[in-house]
């Protein structure tokens, strides 16, 4: 098989807020279409949020409903980046069970709720 793209998509009640939380998490910009838009960052197509009016986030890490995926982000400053993800909209989920360990991480959702995770190595 020879893909030629593999990208992102993430579904929401909301393609401006979660196309806008997306690209500046990322420093990157929104393409906008009427039912999609494209987040570009450094010259690069990242990720696509696709509208779905009836779209309902997973409650994970500690609802009833389990998870579909989610992404892991490592990060040497931490704790910038969690300000930024919080400024932009993110909700802390669950925050690391020792933040004095060697490795770690914290679990977000972002603003139409699907989860992430920011670690440090």
């Amino acid at each position: 098989m020879n893909f030629k793209r593999r990208t992102i998509v993430f579904e929401a009640a909301d393609i401006e807020a979660e196309s806008a939380f997306w690209a500046g998490l990322l420093d990157g910009t929104v393409e906008q279409k009427e039912t999609w838009h494209n987040v570009w960052a450094d010259g690069d197509w990242h990720l696509a949020v696709q509208l779905a009016p009836g779209y309902v986030p997973p409650t994970w890490p500690d609802g009833a409903s389990s998870q579909q995926v989610h992404l892991d982000f490592y990060l040497e400053d931490l704790e910038a980046a969690h300000e930024k993800a919080i400024k932009l909209g993110a909700r802390l989920l669950k925050s690391a069970d020792d933040p004095g360990a060697r490795t770690g991480f914290r679990v977000y959702a972002d603003p139409a709720g699907h989860i992430f995770c920011m670690a440090w190595p």
